[in-house]
């Protein structure tokens, strides 16, 4: 999994603590190693978490290793972000983007 530096890494056996549990808005990115618009969007997610981290909860998970999180979530495209909220999933975005776009189609879901 292309690993973007500051960010967790979430599976099957502790999405529900981590993500589910947490206190405030969590983003989810689904991932893969043989996704190259996945490799593109690590530094926006080190980006990201290092500036919105008291805010938002920034993690990832290997689709490929993690098969029981992807399907619950039917997430069939890579990268697929997820906003969870009170253990919600309150929003969802397909697709790599510019970190500016990013944190625009974030604003409603940041505390």
């Amino acid at each position: 999994m292309t690993k973007a530096a500051g960010v967790a890494e979430v599976t099957d056996a502790d999405f529900a603590a981590e993500v589910i549990g947490a206190d405030g808005p969590v983003l989810v990115e689904f991932t893969a190693d043989w996704c190259p618009p996945c490799r593109q969007m690590a530094p926006v997610l080190t980006a990201l978490a290092a500036e919105e981290g008291e805010r938002l909860k920034v993690v990832q998970l290997d689709v490929d290793h993690n098969p029981e999180t992807t399907n619950a979530y039917r997430v069939l495209s890579m990268p697929t972000f997820m906003v969870f909220r009170d253990g919600e999933p309150v929003k969802s975005m397909v697709g790599a983007r510019p970190k500016r776009r990013l944190l625009e189609e974030l604003s409603d879901v940041l505390l």
